[in-house]
């Protein structure tokens, strides 16, 4: 059996296997709109595949992309997650859910690319050695990140100017994969490390360092997207039904995450996007993937523009970021769409 049909095999007994009431309220609801709904312009969607899993409504969305007429879903996968972005930049890719900030960076660049709407809040988790016991004591010591511009570094770029300090000149930046970062923090060979899930489920359960901030808890971070669903804009301009229904698809997945975690981290594994279900599992059940329903995705992309402004990491205001960079009306119509 192919991997490809293996994994639309796993989507639809994971589908298949939603209880009741969850189908009736996360997936129901939206039925009869999207059958009174033309048909996407398009039957093909192009996603990237990152080694993250705090994306995962993006990844349990594949089968449900299909039911809302796409025939061809595509995950290109791609080493780290600067190469998300450039993706969704070039048109190598359609639609992609990730970190808000990098979008922010590209859309401030001139890159044609679209902020949709909010998924979830928090993901990123920072631990230090015992030498580091706040966010200020960081000043001059190594950070790792896997590459400069990646997700994390621009995220804790942002965490360091928010606190007063120079994201160019404060902070050792060091470059290196998380598995290489996360066993020279047990060394004690750098002094703090930024990542996502699964790499916090790890660190915990290795009892390597100690958090210095989660995203998902601690203010003002937990109070905005981290997650948002943003596209390429010629993809958004020629074809609006599939928009909708691509980003339709990603916000039901991100319910069934909410209410369904076994199911969705089992999804994840017999998907091959993850291997360990146990920290698959921990994601689904720590972060508030129901969080859509209750924020505003204009208010994250300002907050995290001033804060990109404040590490001088873009040149332009919150409200051109806004003007150029993005579009509400699917997210917004989708939110009264699915009321739940």
């Amino acid at each position: 059996m192919s991997t490809q049909h293996a994994r639309q095999l796993s989507r639809r007994r994971f589908l298949g296997g939603l209880t009741l009431a969850s189908t009736g309220t996360l997936l129901g609801t939206a039925f009869g709109s999207v059958a009174a709904e033309p048909p996407p312009e398009t039957t093909t969607i192009r996603l990237v595949q990152i080694p993250g899993i705090c994306i995962a409504p993006m990844y349990v969305a594949e089968e449900l992309l299909r039911s809302e007429g796409f025939t061809d879903v595509q995950y290109i996968r791609k080493e780290g997650t600067a190469w998300l972005y450039k993706s969704l930049a070039s048109g190598e890719a359609d639609i992609n859910m990730a970190f808000v900030a990098p979008f922010i960076i590209h859309v401030d660049a001139g890159d044609p690319i679209i902020l949709l709407g909010g998924v979830h809040v928090g993901c990123y988790e920072l631990f230090g050695t015992d030498q580091v016991r706040a966010i200020r004591d960081l000043k001059g010591k190594r950070v790792a990140v896997p590459e400069l511009g990646s997700a994390h570094h621009v995220f804790l770029a942002s965490i360091v100017a928010y606190v007063g300090m120079n994201p160019h000149k404060d902070i050792v930046w060091v470059t290196q994969r998380p598995a290489e970062a996360m066993q020279r923090l047990a060394e004690g060979q750098i002094d703090a490390f930024l990542g996502f899930p699964p790499d916090p489920q790890e660190l915990r359960a290795k009892q390597i360092g100690h958090v210095l901030l989660n995203s998902a808890l601690d203010r003002p971070w937990s109070q905005y997207f981290c997650c948002m669903v943003a596209a390429n804009r010629e993809f958004v301009h020629q074809y609006p039904i599939a928009t909708k229904r691509g980003v339709r698809a990603i916000l039901k997945a991100a319910a069934i995450c909410a209410v369904e975690p076994e199911r969705a981290a089992q999804s994840l594994v017999e998907g091959g996007f993850t291997k360990r279900y146990d920290y698959a599992l921990q994601t689904m059940k720590e972060l508030p993937y129901d969080s859509w329903r209750e924020y505003d995705p204009e208010d994250t992309v300002r907050f995290y523009a001033l804060r990109l402004h404040e590490a001088g990491m873009i040149k332009s205001t919150p409200q051109k970021i806004i003007a150029q960079g993005t579009d509400w009306r699917f997210f917004n119509a989708l939110k009264k769409e699915m009321k739940g």
